[in-house]
Parts: structure tokens; C-alpha cells; sequence
């Protein structure tokens, strides 16, 4: 496990070891997965074979608000692990992407969008090069009770009296469980072949707002609002945050395909060649050094043109 943060790293280490068996073994690296070095180290180190590549700045109005950070992060901790993979011969790297890279209204979803073209590009250059390495990825929407979670913060404004606060009361989310989520991304590693995008099946989309209703109930209290002045907890709308949408989505362009496995599909979504990836990824790394937003929402835009940002 490569983790930036050291609580973070400390709880997951003390989880899996409570959880393990005798045949497992917890190795946790205190590092930072843009380190091209230290990937390559670890990965000689360690003879990876698999790669589960899930680390990024997520929580979208933090990484609004700092978009070059949130950019950079996300995409060459991406670029530095397709390079470390190439270089040491990894059996297998799998992007955890989300239903937000797609159309996206927000840099959290264009950078991992962007991450998408550059794991279609390094396995569209394995296969011309009959390099064995397989480079797939995962798209799905929200994970009930993960990192920024809409349901821990819940739990806290419950425990608290209130109010729940929703953006808008039309907001929909696709929703699973970590158990889910994780279960499908490791059965999808058996169905790729190199460059394979597989959608997870999340179900039917959850109003945000019925979800806080429920979750009020399961606490065993009741919702004030107009019908029910006397009630314990106040739902309370705040707006739609900036790059925020109403609903998400799971394809651009194309149109999903069953695969073996009945909650895995797969789709083909259009994609780019490695060096003009590269040659905009120079230009966005000019336009950072030099905080020049204009410059770089300009250059983001044509790695991704369906980007809606400002």
C-alpha cells in the first residue's frame, strides 16, 4: 500500500491486520504516489504484479477551488505509474476512474478523465509494441461510507441535531458498497485485455434527498419540516457547489456492452495518441509553474473538449 498520508496509512495498516490471515502479508509505504522514483523503487523492490491505482485528490469543491494542485496531482501520479509499469514490466495496472470524468463539469472529473486517455494511450502503445503489460480501468459513481462520503457527513450533522444540508432537492447519485465496489474491480482485472474501460452496474440512482430521510429514520428520529414543525432534524438546501452537477452519468459517447460477468460492462470511448496526450501535458505543466489559469483551462479544453468548466 502507497499512502501520502501518514494517519491515513497507520489505519488501514491496523485494520487489515486485525482482519488478516496468518498467510498475509501488510507491507504500507509512507510516500507520494507522483514520485516517479519511488515507485520505480518500489516496484523493483517488491516485483509488483498488480497495480490499484485509486489515489487522488477527489472531494470536488476543494479541488475547484484549487485546480492546478488538484490537476497535477491526479494526472502525473497517473503518468508516473503507466511510465513505472513500462519500465518494470508490471503484469497489470487498473485506474479506479469515476462517472465524473465523464462530460465533466468540474477539474476533479476532467483530471481524471485525463488519466482515462493516458491509460488507453500506454495500452494502445503495449499492444502496437506485443508488450504484455495490461492497462485497464474502472468507472463507477459513489461508494457508500468512503473517503467524502455524503453518508459519514450525514452521520455527524445527525449526531450534531441538524440540519442535513443537500445542495438541491433534485440531486441524484448512483450508490454502492466498498464491499461492492472492490469485489467488481477485482473480478473485472480477469476480463481485460488492455485498454478495457469496464462500467460497474450501481443500480437505480438515489435522491440525495431520500437518502437523508432515511438515514434521519434509521436514527430512530423524524424529519422537521413544514408537515412536522416538532420533529428533530432539519433538512436544509444550500445550492448546487461550484462544478457540481445534478446527476452523473457513465458514458461520453458510446454505448456500454455486457461482459461475462452480469454487474461488469464494458464500453470503447474515443481516445488520444501518447505524444499529443504528452504535448498538452507540457503545456498544462507550463501554464501551473506559472499560474496561469487562462492559459491552462485553455489547454485543458483540448485534452478534453466536453470539459464544461470555466
Amino acid at each position: 500500500m502507497l499512502e501520502i498520508s501518514e494517519h491515513a496509512l497507520y489505519q488501514i495498516e491496523k485494520d487489515l491486520k486485525n482482519a488478516q490471515d496468518n498467510n498475509s502479508i501488510i507491507q504500507g509505504y509512507l510516500g507520494d504516489a507522483c514520485d516517479e522514483n519511488l515507485l520505480k523503487n518500489i516496484f523493483k523492490e517488491e516485483k509488483i504484479d498488480i497495480v490499484f491505482h485509486a489515489a487522488a485528490y477527489k472531494h470536488v469543491p476543494l479541488v475547484e477551488s484549487n485546480p492546478i494542485q488538484g490537476m497535477s496531482n491526479n494526472i502525473i501520479s497517473t503518468l508516473n505509474l503507466c511510465k513505472a509499469a513500462k519500465k518494470n514490466n508490471l503484469k497489470h495496472l487498473v485506474l479506479i476512474s469515476t462517472d465524473k470524468a465523464v462530460r465533466p463539469t468540474n477539474i476533479m472529473g476532467a483530471s481524471k478523465r485525463i488519466s482515462e486517455l493516458l491509460i488507453q494511450a500506454y495500452a494502445k502503445f503495449s499492444k502496437e509494441n506485443k508488450n504484455k503489460i495490461i492497462y485497464s480501468m474502472v468507472r463507477f459513481g459513489n461508494v457508500l461510507g468512503s473517503s467524502g462520503s455524503v453518508v459519514p457527513l450525514f452521520k455527524k450533522q445527525i449526531a450534531k441535531g441538524g440540519p442535513i444540508t443537500i445542495t438541491d432537492v433534485n440531486v441524484i447519485r448512483y450508490f454502492m458498497t466498498i464491499k461492492e465496489a472492490s469485489q467488481l474491480v477485482l473480478q473485472s482485472t480477469s476480463l481485460a485485455k488492455g485498454g478495457d474501460l469496464f462500467l460497474l452496474d450501481m443500480g437505480n440512482p438515489i435522491k440525495i434527498i431520500d437518502l437523508a430521510r432515511k438515514m434521519i429514520f434509521l436514527s430512530g428520529l423524524s424529519v422537521k419540516d413544514k408537515l412536522n414543525p416538532n420533529g428533530d432534524i432539519e433538512i436544509k438546501v444550500i445550492g448546487l457547489r461550484p462544478g457540481e452537477k445534478l446527476y452523473e452519468e457513465l458514458l461520453i459517447d458510446s454505448e456500454s456492452r455486457p461482459t461475462k460477468h452480469p454487474l461488469i460492462y464494458t464500453a470503447k470511448e474515443k481516445m488520444l495518441d501518447i505524444k499529443i496526450i504528452q504535448r498538452q501535458l507540457d503545456k498544462l505543466e507550463k501554464h501551473a509553474h506559472n499560474n496561469e489559469m487562462v492559459g491552462f483551462i485553455k489547454t485543458l479544453k483540448k485534452l478534453v473538449p466536453e470539459y464544461k468548466g470555466d
